[in-house]
Order: C-alpha cells, then sequence, then structure tokens
C-alpha cells in the first residue's frame, strides 16, 4: 500500500489550521500542524512532508523566514504562503523568497485543491541540471546556469518574465519550465500579443459568446480557457495595447475571465509565462506599458544569453543543426570547414540561434562534398551588420514566406521549361543537383 503524502500546515489561528486539516484529509492527505516558526522547524527537522502551507504572519516570525529555512533545509518541500486578502506585495515577495505559489484569505477552497494538487506533482529535484534531450543545447557557462534556472523556477508557480534578444530562444525556455513542471501534462499555449489585431484582442484572450457582435456566430473558447490547468506564454508582451493590458491585469489578479458577451465571470488556473525582445522596464518608463501589469508579470526575470555570449557553443549548434538538416531531407550530412567554423565564432548573431539556423541550411544547400566552406557562408549577404550598425533585411523573420514563394516559383518556372528534367532545371538556376533536390523536399515539389 502506498504511504499518503504528508502536509504541513503553519499558522496561529486554529480556525484557519482546522479548515486546512479537513480539506486536506478529504484530498487524502495526513497532515501536521504547527502554531509557530519553531513547532514548524520541529516538525520538519522530525519527519518528512509532500507540501508546507504557511500564514506569513506568526507569533515568532514570518512565513519569509520559514520558506528561506525550508529553501535552504529542505529544498524538495514546495511552499505556499498564505497571506490576508490584498496584500499582493506580501506575497509577490514570497515567490521571489522561493515560494511555490499564494493564497488569501479568505481562503478559497477550490483554489485550495488545485494550488495542493499541483503542488503535489512537482517532481522531486536534487539540484541537477535539467534533461532538454536537444533543444537547448551548450555547454558554456550561461547555458548551464540557464538549465540550472529552468530546473528551479519550473518547482515555482510564480510568473516568470523571459527577457532576451530576438531569435535567442525565449519560447523554447518557457517550453521547457512548463515541461519540467508539474503542469507538463496540461496544455502549453503560446500566443505572440503583437500578432492579434487590437479589435480581436478580447475575443482571442477571453473567448466570445455566440452573437456577441457582428460575426460571432459562435460560441468560442479564448486563450486563457484554452489553457487551463496549464501554461499560457505571452510572446511579444509589450506589443499589447494599454487597453487590452488594463483587462489582462484583472484576469492575472482574479484568477478569472469574463467572456465578450457573457454575463459571469469564469475561474482559471493559468500559469502565466511572458517574454519579448524589448527593454520592458523602458516600456514603463515610456508610458507603453503599465507599471502595476509588469511588476505582475516579472516577478522573476530570466535572461536568454545571446548567441555571442556564448561562442563557445557555436561548433556544437553547428553539428546538431547540420545532423537534423540531412535527417530531414535523406541526404549526406555535411561538415563544417575549420575556417567556416572560425567565421562563424567571429560574427556577431544579431538573429542568433535562429539566424545560425537559416544560415547553415543555405549553406548546406550551397556546399560541394558534404563540406561547408567559409564562402558558402555568405556572411557579406546574411545580415551583416552596415556601416551604423543596422541589421540587413535578410534577418526579418516575416520575409521567409514572401521569399519561399518566390523560391517556390522560379524553381516551378524552371522544371516547366525544362519539362521537368532535374539537372537541366538546376543548370537554369545555377544550382547543384544536390542544392535543388533539397529545395524540393524543403517546399514539398514532387
Amino acid at each position: 500500500m502506498t504511504a499518503r503524502q504528508k502536509a504541513l500546515i503553519v499558522d496561529d489561528e486554529p480556525d484557519i489550521r482546522e479548515l486546512l486539516e479537513i480539506t486536506l484529509g478529504r484530498m487524502k492527505l495526513d497532515t501536521r500542524s504547527a502554531r509557530n516558526v519553531k513547532e514548524a522547524r520541529e516538525w520538519l527537522a522530525r519527519e518528512p512532508f509532500d507540501l508546507c502551507l504557511t500564514d506569513m504572519r506568526l507569533p515568532d516570525g514570518t512565513g519569509l523566514e520559514l520558506v528561506q529555512h525550508i529553501l535552504q533545509r529542505h529544498p524538495q518541500v514546495p511552499v505556499a504562503m498564505i497571506t490576508a486578502y490584498g496584500s499582493l506585495d506580501t506575497a509577490i515577495n514570497a515567490l521571489k523568497a522561493g515560494a511555490f505559489d499564494f493564497l488569501t484569505k479568505p481562503v478559497d477552497l477550490g483554489r485550495l485543491r488545485e494550488l495542493v494538487a499541483t503542488a503535489l506533482r512537482i517532481r522531486s529535484g536534487d539540484g541537477e541540471e535539467v534533461t532538454v534531450d536537444d533543444r537547448l543545447l551548450g555547454d558554456s557557462p550561461p547555458m548551464r546556469a540557464l538549465r540550472k534556472q529552468i530546473l528551479k523556477l519550473a518547482r515555482s508557480q510564480a510568473p516568470v518574465y523571459i527577457s532576451g534578444e530576438s531569435g535567442s530562444g525565449k519560447e523554447l525556455v518557457a517550453r521547457l519550465i512548463h515541461e519540467q513542471g508539474p503542469r507538463t501534462e496540461l496544455p502549453f499555449v503560446p500566443v505572440n500579443c503583437g500578432a492579434i489585431p487590437s479589435e480581436l484582442m478580447e475575443s482571442e484572450f477571453f473567448g466570445h459568446k455566440k452573437g456577441s457582435f457582428t460575426g460571432a456566430i459562435e460560441d468560442k473558447q479564448g486563450l486563457f480557457q484554452a489553457a487551463n490547468g496549464g501554461t499560457l506564454f505571452l510572446d511579444e508582451v509589450a506589443d499589447l495595447p494599454l487597453a487590452m493590458q488594463v483587462k489582462l491585469l484583472r484576469a492575472i489578479q482574479e484568477k478569472a475571465v469574463r467572456t465578450v458577451g457573457g454575463q459571469q465571470e469564469v475561474v482559471v488556473d493559468v500559469r502565466i509565462l511572458s517574454a519579448t525582445h524589448k527593454d520592458l522596464a523602458a516600456e514603463v518608463a515610456a508610458g507603453r506599458f503599465r507599471q502595476d501589469l509588469y511588476y505582475r508579470l516579472n516577478v522573476i526575470e530570466l535572461r536568454v544569453p545571446a548567441l555571442r555570449e556564448r561562442r563557445e557553443d557555436i561548433a556544437q549548434l553547428s553539428e546538431v543543426m547540420l545532423k537534423r538538416l540531412a535527417e530531414g531531407t535523406g541526404l549526406a550530412a555535411a561538415s563544417l570547414d575549420a575556417d567556416a567554423l572560425e567565421k562563424l565564432k567571429n560574427y556577431r548573431f544579431p538573429g542568433n540561434v535562429r539566424e545560425l539556423e537559416n544560415m547553415l541550411e543555405r549553406a548546406y544547400t550551397l556546399c560541394e562534398d558534404d563540406r561547408i566552406q567559409a564562402s558558402d557562408l555568405r556572411l557579406a549577404d546574411a545580415g551583416t551588420p552596415g556601416e551604423n550598425g543596422e541589421a540587413s533585411l535578410a534577418q526579418i523573420d516575416n520575409l521567409e514566406d514572401y521569399l519561399e514563394n518566390i523560391e517556390r516559383n522560379l524553381i516551378m518556372q524552371a522544371l516547366e521549361e525544362t519539362r521537368w528534367n532535374r539537372t537541366a532545371a538546376a543548370q537554369r538556376l545555377g544550382l547543384t543537383f544536390r542544392s535543388l533536390r533539397y529545395r524540393l523536399k524543403k517546399l514539398g515539389i514532387d
């Protein structure tokens, strides 16, 4: 028979202790109760626990002191803080100190059960680096530190603001925080805030009822409802218009949303992760981003390093990317010439990992004898900064579909003019046969 999981309840109010004991007992948990920090420490020294719920104000200290004690002595135990209603600053301080999550008084029993269930799904961690297969590569100090931070943040429910340049891998980091945490079996919903038209934003985030506006021909679920129980990743959050920022702040604070045209609020349990390549603090200073929303999103900041800050990872990244390209096309894998690798290591990569991937994909189609030379990288054409430091248009992400269409049309024209003789079509396009074969596979042209 499996041993029952055990929770430590720390509160000096007998009524609160009894309420928590009854609720957790109905969830098949054993409980131990303490009236103050001293008793809580004594219980922790005597028995192992799977969860701790502590009041903020205690007769001989604070819940924050207990959070810090547990982090140092019993780091595998998630701690949730119980705070007075409206004490948002206290709750945020608790999250920053390492608390798993928080509850406000009077305690909502439905919210309590959700919190406990989530806490008990946390994987036991022993401080090792997170295993992330081949998606977050690199043995440089910044990457080793990033992986450890991901593991730590995955065990919390604190909102995390992921900062970093375009192409550095912010969405991947958000996805890994979700996957390594207790919500991994539940939805991860990414949304690019800059890609939603402002007039549709409220409907996209919160859903709408049939007939609530012109074109609302049926009920629609919003992103918050789609992410319920899981994680909502707000990418490019700085692009939200101010009117929507107000509504988002309310949804985060109340943990509830109201659909467009709906009469009642719907409770949602969502962890919020956010990111932008902009300087969010500067956006606040300029009046383009609400300071109160900034504090709610930026409880903990996680910075993703730029590729130029970890140049020693470029060789490993390139090797894995080239292997992946070969597997995707069925062609032989290519390797980097020493001069080509040196050239990559000396390049600034304004587009970061995404730019490296695009650069290698292009070089892979151009190279001869499965060996990428420095000249195949075409660095002079690939977004090299100009005299004033501006990046060229080749880096702009929204050109990709446009350029792909041009490429497809030119290839189709060459194939039709040569009656689908691929060797002749390659010659007409100035490509090697291998390069044409690769492009045909990539574009899905049979």
